[in-house]
């Protein structure tokens, strides 16, 4: 009689987060293992799943309750999410270690999102009103008498923004997407990648549980979505980080096609690191450049969509940057990322060690392996399936064409020799277009300028490092929420981050044109020939709840005088000719004598319209958009329209700032100048 063995033991599905509760599928899933131990983690699967409910749930429940909310709003619930990580933060280290993360690609990931959050929280209660419209730029002038106006404006798209995330940074992949969508008002749709899904099940879990989101704005499928495509149309925007041929198969789905919705792909990128002719012989720059690689090889063992896959090093200093490469590794500690010595952990999975390693076989027909060769010395008692040592590999056919074509996304970089800057830049940009280069060299090499004019429509991101900035960049392969991440080509074609940038790609762009007087209604802004509230007591006598846009003084007039003009060249020393010589200001194309300064006409403006004694007006902290239009003579009277254009609540709870449109007229009513003047106002704060 034959004995039957026991069922291997299984582990949870994870669950999904679908129209508010957590739904956990029947049956079993895509198996994952800890990449290092080799045990069976989880499943995963959303077989069963009602992709088409989480759609409708979003767009009818999350997207009303996030537009329902200003920008400052969204931007204070996405800073209290940053809270909630924080609390959490050991578990999700933990969890991520199981990946093969270190504490270090923890910190890159766990921290890096919660970095994410806070600078868009951030940047958005600096840089977006506290309003549900954000303006584009300054108006347009459409008729000559100012009646007839264009402004262009950003609102929420009334879709679903979904993400479908790569597996390297479960956290900081899925956040950097999270954070633009949420402040524009548009509800998220989170599918992880199946390798590390387990870690943002663990995130989600606990931003949903924390209360700080409202019903729908969020959900979170685990494993292949479905048809959730065919429920999406031209409010829709997918966000994608994964392969160029994944993003080649969705992009031809006719949600883009047929119904436009729109498409973000990061995808594959050949990124390649330069070192400058001139400073091969600078020991300092060498150093720099050599370290550069060893970082981009052990964080992440190399998992990084932005890590170095090319070396470009000039040909006679080939052989001792490889010396410096093969000595940069000695030492290393790789093995169980939770112990303290290690420096490197696993790949996420042993099959796409596996994957790895056949693509540097493929490599291998056109180069030499200069290191890698050696055993795998592992620290730890791990399962040696998903780990493998750095490799760096040396171009000798000049004419293999695959090292610009195959990534392999592990710790492996390509050394490429080049004999100029010129055959540099060929060599750059066969890669396709990338998401980041980086140069090593002198600030004012002249080679720096050709790398880049020949490359910086190939990328998304350069960068330089000279002496100067050698110790505070952040490096090649650190993507910033302040800059735009993405690139052309085999990059995928997309963009993400970038401050307010990223925030309008999930916002529409509208021409708003109409009467100075409805674009202010609608924008919350004040537009020119808008009419004016005169009839208040003067407004910094007025706290900032008390103002409204478009509150104004006419002030008195005052007569510039010969005495004005040159007592403040005396006092500013500007003695330009223009001011002090009748003779030759008449000579020149522009005046017709001797003209007040523009900075006197500033001054004599503030004094004008300020309010001299203690009030709700605490500071004033800038001008904006100085124009001076038309010269001012002795002899000439000027007056001034002070408006209300624009409030922003601040981060003190007791203030806010107020933008005032500052418009000096001549005794013409001409405009003489024209500027935004920045004050700090007090706010009325309930008891």
């Amino acid at each position: 009689m034959t004995s039957v063995p026991p069922p291997a033991p299984t582990k949870p599905v994870l669950s999904s987060y679908v129209v508010d509760q957590w739904v956990t599928p029947d049956g079993d899933g895509e198996p994952v293992h800890s990449a290092v131990t080799g045990e069976l983690l989880c499943q995963v699967t959303a077989a069963g799943i009602d992709v088409g409910a989480m759609v409708r749930h979003a767009r009818e429940v999350g997207g009303p309750a996030l537009r329902a909310m200003t920008f400052h709003d969204r931007a204070a619930m996405v800073k209290e999410l940053v809270g909630v990580i924080a609390e959490h933060k050991d578990e999700l280290y933990a969890l991520s270690a199981q990946s093969g993360a270190t504490k270090k690609d923890a910190w890159v990931d766990v921290d890096g999102g919660m970095g994410v959050l806070a600078t868009y929280a951030s940047k958005a209660r600096k840089e977006l009103p506290n309003a549900h419209v954000a303006v584009d730029g300054p108006p347009e002038h459409l008729s000559r008498d100012g009646s007839f106006l264009g402004q262009h404006v950003w609102t929420p798209r009334e879709g679903v923004a979904v993400q479908i995330n790569a597996f390297n940074f479960p956290c900081w992949g899925s956040l950097e997407k999270l954070a633009p969508a949420l402040v524009a008002g548009m509800p998220v749709i989170v599918k992880p990648a199946s390798p590390t899904a387990y870690v943002a099940e663990a995130l989600y879990r606990h931003l949903l549980a924390s209360g700080v989101l409202p019903d729908g704005a969020v959900q979170f499928i685990a494993g292949h979505p479905g048809d959730l495509f065919d429920h999406l149309d031209g409010r829709d925007v997918v966000g994608f980080t994964g392969s160029a041929a994944t993003a080649e198969h969705l992009r031809g789905h006719r949600a883009f096609t047929a119904r436009s919705a729109t498409f973000v792909a990061e995808t594959d990128s050949l990124n390649a690191s330069v070192l400058l002719p001139s400073a091969a012989g600078d020991d300092g720059h060498v150093e720099r450049f050599v370290r550069e690689i060893k970082r981009e090889l052990i964080t992440k063992a190399g998992q990084r969509c932005t890590a170095i896959r090319r070396a470009l090093v000039p040909e006679a200093a080939v052989d001792a940057v490889v010396a410096r490469l093969q000595d940069a590794f000695d030492g290393l500690t790789i093995g169980d990322p939770t112990d303290e010595s290690v420096r490197m952990g696993a790949l996420v999975s042993a099959s796409h060690r596996e994957d790895v390693a056949q693509t540097v076989d493929k490599l291998l027909a056109g180069c030499r392996r200069v290191v890698g060769d050696g055993d795998l010395d592992l620290v730890g008692d791990v399962d040696p399936a998903a780990f493998m040592v750095p490799t760096v590999l040396l171009l000798e056919d000049p004419d293999f064409e695959a090292v610009h074509e195959l990534e392999p996304f592990g710790p492996v970089t390509t050394v490429i020799p080049f004999r100029d800057a010129a055959h540099a830049v060929d060599l750059v940009r066969r890669g396709g277009g990338s998401l980041v280069a980086s140069v090593f060299g002198d600030a004012d090499d002249p080679d720096a300028a050709t790398l880049f004019t020949g490359i910086a429509s190939h990328h998304g991101r350069l960068l330089f490092v000279d002496a100067t900035d050698a110790e505070s960049q952040t490096g090649h392969g650190t993507p910033l929420p302040h800059l735009v991440h993405g690139g052309p080509g085999r990059a995928g074609g997309g963009e993400e981050m970038g401050g307010v940038r990223g925030i309008h790609h999930y916002m529409q762009r509208t021409a708003l044109t109409g009467s100075p007087e409805l674009i202010t209604n609608l924008t919350g802004r004040y537009a020119p020939g808008a009419p004016r509230n005169l009839d208040v007591e003067h407004p910094f006598k007025l706290t900032y709840d008390q103002i409204r846009i478009g509150d104004a003084l006419l002030t008195d007039e005052r007569e510039i005088t010969l005495d004005d003009i040159e007592s403040f060249a005396a006092l500013s020393g500007d003695t330009f000719y223009a001011h002090m010589d009748d003779e030759a200001a008449k000579a020149s194309p522009i005046f017709e004598g001797r003209v007040a300064h523009g900075y006197f006409l500033v001054s004599a403006a503030a004094g004008l319209f300020v309010w001299p004694d203690p009030g709700p007006v605490l500071a004033n902290f800038g001008l904006e958009n100085l124009r001076f239009m038309t010269p001012v003579y002795p002899g000439d009277r000027i007056r001034l329209y002070l408006t209300c254009k624009d409030k922003v609540t601040r981060r003190e709870p007791d203030q806010g700032t107020v933008t005032w449109d500052v418009e000096v007229l001549n005794q013409d009513d001409e405009v003489v100048a024209a500027y935004d003047v920045l004050t700090i106002v007090k706010r009325e704060v309930p008891a």
